[in-house]
């Protein structure tokens, strides 16, 4: 059985010491909808954040 994980959307934003908060309530909410968040530093700048939505 193959998982496929589909990329919805994608935004950078100012980087913020709570935003891993938001991305976790997200996900224990919304996983039954099949929706998974993710947050990462943005590579160029590590004062702004990547949150990205995920279809699984």
């Amino acid at each position: 059985m193959e998982s496929k994980i589909e990329v919805l959307s994608t935004v950078t934003v100012e980087n913020s010491s709570d935003l891993y908060k938001i991305v976790d309530t997200l996900n224990r909410t919304l996983k039954r909808e099949n929706l998974m968040f993710g947050l990462a530093l943005d590579q160029e700048d590590q004062e702004k954040a990547v949150f990205t939505i995920y279809r699984t």
